[in-house]
């Protein structure tokens, strides 16, 4: 007899909206704590604390106290509706340091999507831009600089070439590496969408047809 949860609209939230934590931190079962949304789509690389990935997530970020034990518990709005998946902390002290307001959820809106390709499908597919990148900047320009371009994929098409650093795709600024594969992935894949750069301190536009991975 237990109750479904509500599912919420993540991309609704705004930074300052009051957001609850649940989940059982250090052990401690059917723990709640409360806080607001501190920002928006924050690349946050899951790596660290045991963790066997090395994936980008477009966090929801909260000062709600998140500790090892909330992973994987529902971050809920002021309704008690889903918002996101407690999923990283950022820490001080090492793998085994307790929360310092810094708390990372998936937004919902993501875990659905995720969850209806793998119902309809059996597996995911996430956009890519067919590039390996790094984080540059020239003290005026901050971006994702091409280290390598994967041959035959959709930036090789576009003319997108090594040491060019993307800036913006879509409508989304590109300021680091880790920017630019949470900028890709808002993207479904096969969508075509405009790609910024710099190249020899000259910027221009590509359209990119966006490939899965």
């Amino acid at each position: 007899n237990a109750t479904v949860a509500q599912i919420g609209d993540s991309n609704a939230l705004a930074v300052g909206d009051p957001v609850i934590a649940i989940g059982s931190p250090l052990g401690l079962a059917g723990t709640v704590t409360t806080g607001i949304v501190s920002a928006k789509n924050r690349p946050v690389r899951l790596q660290g604390g045991g963790s066997d990935t090395d994936a980008v997530i477009d966090a929801l970020q909260t000062d709600a106290a998140i500790n090892p034990g909330n992973s994987g518990g529902p971050l809920v709005d002021a309704s008690g509706a889903v918002v996101g998946i407690n999923s990283a902390i950022r820490t001080l002290g090492g793998d085994s340091s307790g929360s310092i307001g810094l708390g990372f959820a998936i937004p919902i809106a993501t875990a659905k999507d995720v969850a209806e390709q793998i119902i309809r499908s059996g597996s995911v597919q996430h956009s890519t831009i067919g590039v390996n990148a790094r984080s540059a900047t020239d003290g005026i320009t901050d971006g994702a600089q091409v280290q390598n371009v994967q041959g035959g994929g959709p930036a090789a098409a576009a003319g997108i070439a090594e040491g060019d650093v993307i800036t913006k795709v879509g409508d989304r600024q590109v300021g680091n590496a880790d920017e630019l594969i949470v900028a890709v992935r808002q993207n479904p894949v096969g969508a075509t969408v405009p790609v910024v750069l710099l190249r020899d301190g000259r910027e221009m536009t590509v359209s990119v047809t966006l490939g899965s991975e």
